[in-house]
Protein backbone atom coordinates (compact mmCIF):
# COMPACT_ATOMS: atom_id res chain seq x y z
CA UNK A 1 0.00 0.00 0.00
CA UNK A 2 1.41 3.44 -0.92
CA UNK A 3 2.10 5.97 1.84
CA UNK A 4 -0.48 8.39 0.36
CA UNK A 5 -3.21 5.77 0.37
CA UNK A 6 -2.34 4.66 3.91
CA UNK A 7 -2.49 8.27 5.13
CA UNK A 8 -5.84 8.76 3.39
CA UNK A 9 -7.34 5.65 5.06
CA UNK A 10 -6.01 6.62 8.47
CA UNK A 11 -7.45 10.12 8.15
CA UNK A 12 -10.80 8.72 6.99
CA UNK A 13 -10.92 6.28 9.87
CA UNK A 14 -10.08 9.01 12.36
CA UNK A 15 -12.75 11.26 10.90
CA UNK A 16 -15.31 8.49 11.06
CA UNK A 17 -14.48 7.74 14.68
CA UNK A 18 -14.68 11.40 15.56
CA UNK A 19 -18.09 11.67 13.91
CA UNK A 20 -19.33 8.73 15.96
CA UNK A 21 -18.04 10.21 19.20
CA UNK A 22 -19.52 13.63 18.52
CA UNK A 23 -22.84 12.83 16.88
CA UNK A 24 -24.00 9.24 17.37
CA UNK A 25 -23.33 8.72 21.12
CA UNK A 26 -25.56 10.55 23.62
CA UNK A 27 -23.87 12.72 26.25
CA UNK A 28 -24.80 10.30 29.02
CA UNK A 29 -22.47 7.69 27.51
CA UNK A 30 -19.58 10.10 27.75
CA UNK A 31 -20.27 10.97 31.38
CA UNK A 32 -21.62 14.41 30.42
CA UNK A 33 -23.75 16.90 32.30
CA UNK A 34 -26.85 15.76 34.20
CA UNK A 35 -29.78 14.97 31.97
CA UNK A 36 -33.05 16.82 32.45
CA UNK A 37 -35.15 14.70 34.82
CA UNK A 38 -32.25 12.36 35.64
CA UNK A 39 -33.50 9.54 37.89
CA UNK A 40 -30.38 9.46 40.02
CA UNK A 41 -29.09 9.05 42.51
CA UNK A 42 -30.30 5.52 43.28
CA UNK A 43 -28.44 2.59 44.84
CA UNK A 44 -29.58 -1.02 45.18
CA UNK A 45 -27.86 -4.02 46.71
CA UNK A 46 -28.32 -7.53 47.99
CA UNK A 47 -29.80 -7.67 51.49
CA UNK A 48 -26.38 -7.70 53.17
CA UNK A 49 -25.69 -4.25 51.72
CA UNK A 50 -27.62 -1.83 53.94
CA UNK A 51 -24.41 -0.10 54.97
CA UNK A 52 -23.10 -0.42 51.42
CA UNK A 53 -26.00 1.50 49.87
CA UNK A 54 -25.63 4.23 52.53
CA UNK A 55 -21.94 4.62 51.72
CA UNK A 56 -22.52 4.52 47.97
CA UNK A 57 -25.18 7.23 48.21
CA UNK A 58 -22.83 9.37 50.33
CA UNK A 59 -20.09 9.10 47.70
CA UNK A 60 -22.47 9.85 44.82
CA UNK A 61 -24.01 12.86 46.56
CA UNK A 62 -20.50 14.20 47.12
CA UNK A 63 -19.95 14.16 43.35
CA UNK A 64 -18.57 10.68 42.78
CA UNK A 65 -19.48 8.48 39.86
CA UNK A 66 -21.77 5.50 40.35
CA UNK A 67 -18.74 3.19 40.14
CA UNK A 68 -16.94 5.14 42.89
CA UNK A 69 -19.99 4.74 45.07
CA UNK A 70 -20.71 1.06 44.63
CA UNK A 71 -17.07 0.05 45.16
CA UNK A 72 -16.81 2.17 48.32
CA UNK A 73 -20.04 0.55 49.48
CA UNK A 74 -18.99 -3.07 49.04
CA UNK A 75 -15.57 -2.33 50.55
CA UNK A 76 -17.39 -2.09 53.90
CA UNK A 77 -18.46 -5.72 53.59
CA UNK A 78 -15.12 -6.86 52.14
CA UNK A 79 -13.37 -5.36 55.19
CA UNK A 80 -15.73 -6.88 57.76
CA UNK A 81 -14.16 -9.92 59.49
CA UNK A 82 -17.57 -10.96 60.83
CA UNK A 83 -19.00 -11.42 57.33
CA UNK A 84 -18.00 -14.94 56.30
CA UNK A 85 -19.09 -14.63 52.67
CA UNK A 86 -17.15 -11.68 51.28
CA UNK A 87 -13.53 -10.53 51.49
CA UNK A 88 -11.62 -10.63 54.78
CA UNK A 89 -13.15 -13.33 56.97
CA UNK A 90 -14.72 -15.16 54.03
CA UNK A 91 -14.92 -18.92 54.34
CA UNK A 92 -12.04 -20.72 52.59
CA UNK A 93 -11.81 -23.42 49.96
CA UNK A 94 -11.46 -27.08 50.92
CA UNK A 95 -7.73 -26.56 51.59
CA UNK A 96 -8.40 -23.76 54.07
CA UNK A 97 -7.34 -20.96 51.69
CA UNK A 98 -9.55 -17.91 51.08
CA UNK A 99 -10.03 -17.25 47.35
CA UNK A 100 -11.95 -14.17 46.27
CA UNK A 101 -13.83 -13.16 43.10
CA UNK A 102 -15.06 -9.74 41.99
CA UNK A 103 -16.16 -7.80 38.92
CA UNK A 104 -17.09 -4.24 38.03
CA UNK A 105 -18.86 -2.75 35.03
CA UNK A 106 -18.82 0.93 34.07
CA UNK A 107 -21.91 2.06 32.18
CA UNK A 108 -20.62 5.29 30.61
CA UNK A 109 -17.78 3.52 28.79
CA UNK A 110 -19.18 -0.02 28.78
CA UNK A 111 -15.90 -1.28 30.18
CA UNK A 112 -15.54 -4.13 32.66
CA UNK A 113 -12.87 -5.67 34.85
CA UNK A 114 -12.73 -8.78 37.01
CA UNK A 115 -10.52 -11.03 39.11
CA UNK A 116 -11.14 -14.63 40.11
CA UNK A 117 -9.52 -17.00 42.64
CA UNK A 118 -7.33 -14.19 43.93
CA UNK A 119 -5.66 -14.81 47.29
CA UNK A 120 -4.28 -12.53 50.01
CA UNK A 121 -5.97 -9.34 48.76
CA UNK A 122 -8.72 -7.93 50.99
CA UNK A 123 -10.54 -5.81 48.39
CA UNK A 124 -10.87 -7.71 45.09
CA UNK A 125 -13.42 -5.14 43.88
CA UNK A 126 -10.64 -2.52 43.79
CA UNK A 127 -8.37 -4.88 41.89
CA UNK A 128 -11.18 -5.59 39.40
CA UNK A 129 -11.44 -1.85 38.76
CA UNK A 130 -7.67 -1.69 38.28
CA UNK A 131 -7.87 -4.50 35.71
CA UNK A 132 -10.48 -2.44 33.86
CA UNK A 133 -8.55 0.81 34.01
CA UNK A 134 -4.91 -0.27 33.82
CA UNK A 135 -4.90 -3.30 31.53
CA UNK A 136 -6.19 -4.32 28.14
CA UNK A 137 -7.95 -7.31 29.72
CA UNK A 138 -11.30 -7.96 31.39
CA UNK A 139 -10.52 -10.96 33.63
CA UNK A 140 -7.37 -12.00 35.50
CA UNK A 141 -7.26 -15.12 37.65
CA UNK A 142 -5.23 -16.81 40.37
CA UNK A 143 -1.51 -16.07 40.55
CA UNK A 144 -1.69 -13.67 37.61
CA UNK A 145 -4.35 -11.59 39.37
CA UNK A 146 -2.28 -11.55 42.56
CA UNK A 147 0.87 -10.43 40.73
CA UNK A 148 -1.11 -7.68 38.99
CA UNK A 149 -2.49 -6.51 42.34
CA UNK A 150 0.97 -6.50 43.92
CA UNK A 151 2.36 -4.51 41.01
CA UNK A 152 -0.24 -1.82 41.68
CA UNK A 153 0.55 -1.57 45.37
CA UNK A 154 -2.12 -3.75 46.97
CA UNK A 155 -0.75 -5.25 50.20
CA UNK A 156 -0.96 -8.99 50.80
CA UNK A 157 -2.77 -10.08 53.96
CA UNK A 158 -3.84 -13.32 55.61
CA UNK A 159 -7.60 -13.33 55.00
CA UNK A 160 -8.43 -16.42 57.10
CA UNK A 161 -9.83 -15.25 60.44
CA UNK A 162 -10.05 -17.45 63.52
CA UNK A 163 -13.84 -17.55 63.11
CA UNK A 164 -13.61 -18.78 59.52
CA UNK A 165 -10.88 -21.27 60.45
CA UNK A 166 -13.09 -22.82 63.15
CA UNK A 167 -15.98 -23.24 60.71
CA UNK A 168 -13.64 -24.78 58.11
CA UNK A 169 -12.18 -27.22 60.63
CA UNK A 170 -15.67 -28.30 61.64
CA UNK A 171 -16.44 -29.00 58.00
CA UNK A 172 -13.21 -30.97 57.58
CA UNK A 173 -14.11 -33.09 60.60
CA UNK A 174 -17.68 -33.83 59.50
CA UNK A 175 -17.77 -33.59 55.69
CA UNK A 176 -17.97 -37.37 55.02
CA UNK A 177 -18.82 -37.61 51.31
CA UNK A 178 -20.64 -34.28 51.22
CA UNK A 179 -18.19 -32.19 49.27
CA UNK A 180 -17.98 -31.05 45.64
CA UNK A 181 -16.29 -34.17 44.28
CA UNK A 182 -18.90 -36.28 42.47
CA UNK A 183 -18.82 -39.98 41.52
CA UNK A 184 -20.04 -41.06 38.08
CA UNK A 185 -23.79 -40.46 37.95
CA UNK A 186 -26.74 -39.96 35.61
CA UNK A 187 -29.21 -37.07 35.39
CA UNK A 188 -31.72 -39.25 37.28
CA UNK A 189 -29.47 -40.00 40.30
CA UNK A 190 -30.37 -38.31 43.57
CA UNK A 191 -28.46 -37.93 46.83
CA UNK A 192 -25.23 -37.20 44.97
CA UNK A 193 -23.10 -34.46 46.49
CA UNK A 194 -25.87 -33.55 48.96
CA UNK A 195 -25.77 -30.03 50.41
CA UNK A 196 -24.32 -29.68 53.88
CA UNK A 197 -26.13 -28.19 56.86
CA UNK A 198 -27.13 -24.58 56.10
CA UNK A 199 -24.84 -23.11 58.75
CA UNK A 200 -21.85 -24.84 57.17
CA UNK A 201 -22.31 -23.98 53.50
CA UNK A 202 -22.54 -20.45 52.18
CA UNK A 203 -23.30 -18.90 48.80
CA UNK A 204 -22.80 -15.42 50.21
CA UNK A 205 -22.04 -12.52 47.87
CA UNK A 206 -22.76 -8.81 47.67
CA UNK A 207 -23.96 -7.08 44.51
CA UNK A 208 -24.44 -3.31 44.27
CA UNK A 209 -25.71 -1.16 41.37
CA UNK A 210 -26.18 2.59 41.22
CA UNK A 211 -27.31 5.53 39.11
CA UNK A 212 -25.39 8.74 39.82
CA UNK A 213 -26.51 12.37 39.52
CA UNK A 214 -25.60 12.40 35.82
CA UNK A 215 -27.83 9.41 35.13
CA UNK A 216 -24.89 7.08 34.57
CA UNK A 217 -25.00 3.46 35.74
CA UNK A 218 -22.33 1.15 37.16
CA UNK A 219 -22.23 -2.01 39.26
CA UNK A 220 -20.02 -4.37 41.25
CA UNK A 221 -20.23 -7.92 42.57
CA UNK A 222 -17.75 -9.36 45.08
CA UNK A 223 -17.57 -12.63 47.00
CA UNK A 224 -15.46 -15.27 48.68
CA UNK A 225 -17.50 -17.78 46.72
CA UNK A 226 -18.86 -21.12 47.73
CA UNK A 227 -17.48 -22.18 51.10
CA UNK A 228 -15.12 -25.19 51.02
CA UNK A 229 -15.10 -25.24 47.21
CA UNK A 230 -12.58 -27.16 45.16
CA UNK A 231 -9.54 -24.83 44.87
CA UNK A 232 -9.79 -22.73 41.73
CA UNK A 233 -13.57 -22.91 41.55
CA UNK A 234 -15.05 -19.78 39.97
CA UNK A 235 -18.75 -19.02 40.21
CA UNK A 236 -20.80 -16.38 38.45
CA UNK A 237 -19.69 -13.29 40.40
CA UNK A 238 -16.60 -12.33 38.32
CA UNK A 239 -18.13 -13.33 34.99
CA UNK A 240 -19.48 -10.40 32.99
CA UNK A 241 -23.04 -11.20 31.90
CA UNK A 242 -23.56 -13.77 34.64
CA UNK A 243 -22.78 -12.19 38.01
CA UNK A 244 -23.47 -8.67 36.78
CA UNK A 245 -24.11 -6.59 33.70
CA UNK A 246 -24.71 -2.89 32.98
CA UNK A 247 -25.80 -1.00 29.90
CA UNK A 248 -26.04 2.76 30.33
CA UNK A 249 -28.94 2.95 27.88
CA UNK A 250 -30.96 0.23 29.64
CA UNK A 251 -30.01 -0.57 33.23
CA UNK A 252 -28.07 -2.92 35.47
CA UNK A 253 -28.48 -6.36 37.02
CA UNK A 254 -26.64 -8.68 39.39
CA UNK A 255 -27.12 -11.81 41.41
CA UNK A 256 -26.39 -13.81 44.53
CA UNK A 257 -27.08 -17.46 45.30
CA UNK A 258 -25.92 -20.63 43.55
CA UNK A 259 -23.30 -19.40 41.12
CA UNK A 260 -23.20 -22.57 39.02
CA UNK A 261 -26.89 -22.17 38.14
CA UNK A 262 -26.50 -18.53 37.19
CA UNK A 263 -23.24 -19.11 35.35
CA UNK A 264 -24.86 -21.69 33.09
CA UNK A 265 -27.68 -19.27 32.25
CA UNK A 266 -25.85 -15.91 31.91
CA UNK A 267 -28.77 -14.38 33.78
CA UNK A 268 -27.61 -10.80 34.33
CA UNK A 269 -27.19 -9.98 30.67
CA UNK A 270 -30.53 -11.68 29.99
CA UNK A 271 -32.21 -9.45 32.59
CA UNK A 272 -30.79 -6.32 30.99
CA UNK A 273 -31.89 -7.47 27.54
CA UNK A 274 -35.39 -8.29 28.81
CA UNK A 275 -35.56 -4.76 30.25
CA UNK A 276 -34.43 -3.42 26.87
CA UNK A 277 -37.42 -5.21 25.35
CA UNK A 278 -39.82 -3.60 27.81
CA UNK A 279 -39.99 -5.80 30.90
CA UNK A 280 -39.85 -4.10 34.28
CA UNK A 281 -36.85 -4.93 36.48
CA UNK A 282 -38.99 -7.24 38.63
CA UNK A 283 -40.49 -8.99 35.59
CA UNK A 284 -37.01 -9.48 34.11
CA UNK A 285 -35.69 -10.92 37.38
CA UNK A 286 -38.63 -13.33 37.59
CA UNK A 287 -37.98 -14.41 34.01
CA UNK A 288 -34.37 -15.20 34.95
CA UNK A 289 -35.59 -17.32 37.88
CA UNK A 290 -37.98 -19.19 35.60
CA UNK A 291 -35.19 -19.82 33.10
CA UNK A 292 -33.01 -21.39 35.80
CA UNK A 293 -35.86 -23.58 37.06
CA UNK A 294 -36.55 -24.79 33.52
CA UNK A 295 -32.86 -25.58 32.95
CA UNK A 296 -32.29 -27.42 36.24
CA UNK A 297 -32.61 -30.98 34.96
CA UNK A 298 -30.26 -32.94 37.23
CA UNK A 299 -32.24 -34.87 39.85
CA UNK A 300 -29.52 -34.31 42.46
CA UNK A 301 -30.30 -30.56 42.27
CA UNK A 302 -34.09 -30.84 42.67
CA UNK A 303 -36.46 -31.52 45.55
CA UNK A 304 -38.86 -33.15 43.08
CA UNK A 305 -39.50 -33.06 39.34
CA UNK A 306 -39.64 -29.25 39.28
CA UNK A 307 -38.30 -27.39 42.30
CA UNK A 308 -34.53 -26.71 42.61
CA UNK A 309 -32.86 -27.54 45.92
CA UNK A 310 -31.11 -24.13 45.89
CA UNK A 311 -31.96 -20.48 45.50
CA UNK A 312 -30.77 -17.66 43.25
CA UNK A 313 -31.64 -14.00 43.80
CA UNK A 314 -31.52 -11.22 41.21
CA UNK A 315 -31.43 -7.44 41.60
CA UNK A 316 -32.04 -4.95 38.81
CA UNK A 317 -32.67 -1.29 38.00
CA UNK A 318 -33.50 0.45 34.75
CA UNK A 319 -32.21 3.83 33.62
CA UNK A 320 -35.51 5.47 34.61
CA UNK A 321 -34.83 4.65 38.26
CA UNK A 322 -37.26 1.74 38.56
CA UNK A 323 -35.84 -1.17 40.56
CA UNK A 324 -36.91 -4.71 41.32
CA UNK A 325 -35.68 -8.10 42.45
CA UNK A 326 -36.77 -11.72 42.47
CA UNK A 327 -35.75 -15.09 43.85
CA UNK A 328 -36.83 -18.63 43.17
CA UNK A 329 -38.14 -18.99 46.73
CA UNK A 330 -39.87 -16.45 48.98
CA UNK A 331 -38.37 -14.71 51.99
CA UNK A 332 -35.57 -12.77 50.27
CA UNK A 333 -35.07 -9.01 50.23
CA UNK A 334 -32.92 -6.32 48.64
CA UNK A 335 -31.38 -3.12 50.02
CA UNK A 336 -32.43 0.18 48.43
CA UNK A 337 -31.42 3.81 48.91
CA UNK A 338 -33.35 6.22 46.72
CA UNK A 339 -32.37 9.39 48.56
CA UNK A 340 -34.98 9.01 51.28
CA UNK A 341 -32.91 6.55 53.30
CA UNK A 342 -31.70 2.94 53.20
CA UNK A 343 -34.24 0.17 53.64
CA UNK A 344 -34.93 -3.47 52.84
CA UNK A 345 -37.54 -4.26 50.21
CA UNK A 346 -39.04 -7.77 49.74
CA UNK A 347 -38.12 -9.69 46.59
CA UNK A 348 -40.73 -11.17 44.31
CA UNK A 349 -40.56 -14.97 44.08
CA UNK A 350 -41.78 -17.98 42.13
CA UNK A 351 -42.50 -20.38 45.01
CA UNK A 352 -42.96 -20.41 48.80
CA UNK A 353 -39.75 -21.23 50.66
CA UNK A 354 -39.50 -24.89 51.71
CA UNK A 355 -38.56 -25.49 55.34
CA UNK A 356 -35.49 -27.49 54.29
CA UNK A 357 -33.94 -24.55 52.39
CA UNK A 358 -31.93 -21.98 54.32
Amino acid sequence: MSSNRREFLLKAAAAGTGALLTSSFPDVLRGGTPEEGSPGPLVISSANGIEAVKKAMEVIRAGGEALDGVIAGVNIVEDDPNDTSVGYGGLPNEDGVVELDAAVMHGPTHRAGAVASIRNIKNPSKVARMVMERSDHVLLVGEGALRFARAHGFPEENLLTDKAREIWLRWKETMSTQDDWLPPHTPEDRNIGALLEPYLRHYGTIHCSAIDVKGNISCVTTTSGLAFKIPGRVGDSPIIGAGLYADNEVGSAGSTGRGEANLANCSSVMIVEWMRLGKSPEEACLAACQRIVAHTRMARLRFDDIHPSFDVIFYAMNRSGVYGSASIYSGRSMAVHDGAGARLVPCASLYPRPASLK
